[in-house]
């Protein structure tokens, strides 16, 4: 019984397998490029917004 679909099942692992990888792969890049960049973009402004009260309060 445990012979009856052999490629069919290897494919089944190879494809979960892949996808598994692929989603593991967009988590890392998100981790490490997309997020520092959103980080630094947002202290930018944040450092932007306080200039700009200190222009006006003088």
């Amino acid at each position: 019984m445990a012979k009856k679909y052999p490629f069919v099942k290897g494919l089944v692992t190879g494809v979960v397998g892949s996808v598994v990888a692929a989603a593991g792969a967009l988590f890392a890049i998100q981790k490490t490029i997309i997020e520092p960049e959103e980080k630094k973009a947002a202290f930018i402004e944040e450092n932007r917004k306080k200039a700009a009260r200190r222009r006006v309060s003088r």
